[in-house]
C-alpha cells in the first residue's frame, strides 16, 4: 500500500487519524492529523511526532500486546484550551502490525460540562447567603430574641427581604429556563412594540418615583408591530427600564426609543430598534462582553443590594436570539450606558 493511498483512507475518516507501521514510523496522516501534530509527520518515529505522554503510552501498549487502548489528548490553540478523545487501534497492514490513532474532539462537550458545572456553583452560591441568613435569624428568634418584640420585627423583616430575594432567584432561572427551551421557535403573533413600551414604562413608574429617576419614552409615530412573543418582549423592556432606573441614579432620565429603518446595519435588512439610555456612571469596555452571562455583575456588591440575580441580562440576550434580533451595548465610564435591541420586521 503507497502513502498515497493510505492518506486518501484515513482523509475518509472525519477524525484526526495517524497511522504508525513499520519501525514505529508514521506511514500516513489525514489533514486534521497534520493540523493537530504538524505538517511534516509522515515518515518520522511517533514519539518524536506525537510528544504527549498518554498518547505515547497508549501507542506502546498497544504495539506491545494488540489490545486497544483510549486516553486522552489536552492541547490549546489561539488561547483556547482542547479536548481530544485519542484510541489507539491494533491493524494489520499486511506487512506487519500497527496502530491507528484516532483524535476525536470533545472540546465542546468539555465547555458544556464546564458550564453546567459553574451554572450549579453560582446558583449554589447565590442561594446559600440568603438561606444561611434566614437560618441564622431563625435560631435567634428561637433563643435570645424570643421575647424582644423591636428585635422580631427587625429580624422579620431581613429575613422577607432574603426570602423575596430567593424567590427572585427561582423565578428568573425558571424564566431562563423557558426562553431557552423555545430560543429555536420563532414566535408569529404580532406585537405593537410602542404600546408594550408605553404599557411598561407606566407600569414601572412608582418605582421610577421612588428613585427619583424619569422615564421618557420616545416613538416614531409609525407602524411597530413585528412577529413577536408579547410576554417575553415585555420582560426584556422591563429589565433594561428596570436596570437604568436601579443603575441611573437619582435625578437622572432614563429614555426609551422605538425606530423603524429600511436598513438596520445589524440585521442586514429592514428592522426596528428598540434603544434604553441611562444618565449612569457607565460601564468599562472589558467587562461589555460579559454582560450578558449568567451570574456575571460588574458590582456584585451594588446589585445584590439593588435586588439584581444576575440573570436579567442573559435572558433578555435568549428572548432577542428567539425573535432573530442582536443586542448591542455601548457605555463607557461616565457617559451612561446605552442598550439597543434590533429586531427584524419579518
Amino acid at each position: 500500500m503507497t502513502e498515497a493511498f493510505l492518506t486518501q483512507l484515513l482523509d475518509a475518516i472525519p477524525l484526526a487519524a495517524v497511522l504508525i507501521g513499520r519501525g514505529e514510523r508514521i506511514l500516513a496522516s489525514n489533514a486534521q492529523a497534520r493540523s493537530l501534530l504538524g505538517s511534516a509527520i509522515v515518515g518520522r518515529h511517533f514519539i518524536t511526532a506525537i510528544r504527549h505522554p498518554a498518547v505515547l503510552d497508549a501507542v506502546e501498549g498497544c504495539l506491545r500486546d494488540g489490545n486497544s487502548r483510549r486516553t486522552r489528548h489536552l492541547s490549546s490553540e489561539s488561547g483556547r484550551d482542547l479536548t481530544y478523545n485519542v484510541t489507539a487501534s491494533r491493524i494489520d497492514l499486511g506487512v506487519g502490525e500497527g496502530v491507528l490513532l484516532c483524535y476525536e474532539d470533545v472540546t465542546s462537550l468539555e465547555q458544556a460540562g464546564q458550564m453546567r458545572r459553574d451554572f450549579v456553583a453560582n446558583v449554589s452560591h447565590e442561594l446559600r447567603t440568603p438561606l444561611t441568613a434566614l437560618l441564622g435569624f431563625i435560631e435567634t428568634l428561637r433563643g435570645p430574641a424570643r421575647n424582644d418584640p423591636a428585635a422580631q420585627d427587625r429580624f422579620l423583616t431581613i429575613m422577607e427581604r432574603e426570602a423575596h430575594r430567593m424567590e427572585r432567584l427561582v423565578r428568573d432561572l425558571l424564566s431562563l429556563s423557558r426562553v431557552e427551551a423555545e430560543e429555536r421557535v420563532r414566535p408569529k403573533d404580532r406585537v405593537d412594540l410602542g404600546g408594550l413600551a408605553t404599557s411598561v414604562a407606566r407600569a414601572l413608574e412608582p418605582v421610577a418615583q421612588e428613585s427619583d429617576v424619569k422615564i421618557e419614552v420616545d416613538l416614531a409615530g409609525v407602524d411597530m408591530k413585528i412577529p413577536g412573543d408579547e410576554d417575553q418582549l415585555r420582560q426584556v423592556m422591563t429589565n433594561l427600564i428596570e436596570n437604568g432606573v436601579k443603575y441611573g441614579g437619582p435625578g437622572k432620565t432614563v429614555s426609551v426609543s422605538i425606530s423603524r429603518a429600511e436598513v438596520v446595519p445589524a440585521l442586514r435588512g429592514p428592522g426596528i430598534e428598540i434603544t434604553v439610555a441611562d444618565q449612569g456612571p457607565g460601564i468599562e469596555l472589558v467587562h461589555l462582553p460579559r454582560l450578558t452571562e449568567r451570574f456575571y455583575r460588574v458590582d456584585s456588591h451594588r446589585s445584590r443590594e439593588m435586588g439584581g440575580t444576575g440573570l436579567g441580562l442573559a435572558i433578555v440576550k435568549h428572548i432577542v436570539n428567539r425573535h432573530r434580533g442582536r443586542l448591542r451595548i455601548d457605555s463607557e465610564p461616565g457617559a451612561g450606558s446605552r442598550f439597543t435591541i434590533s429586531l427584524p420586521l419579518d
